[in-house]
């Protein structure tokens, strides 16, 4: 059943599929024998940490916008923002880019 099902269920839906076929077990049993049999669900929603603190704040590169978003003339000030989205696969990164010529963003 757990390979029937793409190796993604877990003890509680592995358990939940025996008893509407008819299989009446506990399911401290089926958590036994899938440990038993190195079985695992698929578990979703863990934390992607994409930004690490730098180990030397001296490394930092500068800020030179230091926090205004303005310009006074075009392609005076360029910035870009790094968006990851995650996947099946592991996570995907999308770049951004922004050229700010005298009005605010």
């Amino acid at each position: 059943m757990w390979r029937a099902n793409h190796e993604v269920y877990g003890v509680r839906k592995v358990w939940r599929q025996l008893r509407r076929d008819g299989t009446d077990v506990a399911r401290c049993t089926v958590q036994r024998l899938m440990r038993a049999e190195g079985l695992k669900g698929v578990v979703l929603g863990g934390r992607v940490r994409t930004t690490r603190p730098a180990e030397d704040r001296a490394a930092l590169p500068q800020d030179l916008v230091q926090r205004r978003f303005a310009a006074e003339r075009p392609d005076q000030l360029w910035l870009a923002d790094f968006t990851y989205v995650a996947t099946w696969r592991g996570t995907a990164g999308r770049r951004r880019h922004r050229s700010f010529s005298g009005e605010r963003w």
